[in-house]
């Protein structure tokens, strides 16, 4: 039996839209932030973690809106992977799965991740 969709939206400041993030995607269950991306204490966030299952599959707009730095975004990808939780970044296109080896992971976090902070 396939998991949950599960979706995450961040924005930085209240005045910011959420709605565009995931408009296209259909989301069993939502999480969402109004909080800076510098750290992974965000209280929806948290509570995403403690939800998802094996078999979920968490959607992201973009890999900068799970995290802004890569020591975060290796935290939160090898701790979804670990439970078999797949993760999907809309924004780059990018499907990480639990059957890829950690170091090709963290390589095409970097990659991708200086991409979406259009550093590349």
């Amino acid at each position: 039996m396939p998991g949950q969709r599960v979706g995450y939206v961040r924005v930085s400041t209240f005045d910011q839209n959420l709605d565009r993030q995931l408009e296209n995607e259909k989301i069993d269950r939502l999480f969402s932030d109004k909080a800076s991306g510098k750290d992974i204490h965000r209280p929806q966030l948290k509570e995403l973690l403690k939800f998802v299952r094996e078999g979920d599959s968490v959607v992201v707009h973009s890999m900068d809106r799970l995290a802004r730095n890569l020591d975060d975004l290796r935290k939160i990808v090898k701790d979804l992977t670990s439970r078999d939780v797949s993760i999907k970044f809309i924004k780059e296109n990018y499907l990480l799965i639990t059957k890829f080896p950690q170091c090709q992971i963290s390589y095409c976090l970097s990659w991708a991740l200086l991409r979406s902070l259009n550093v590349l």
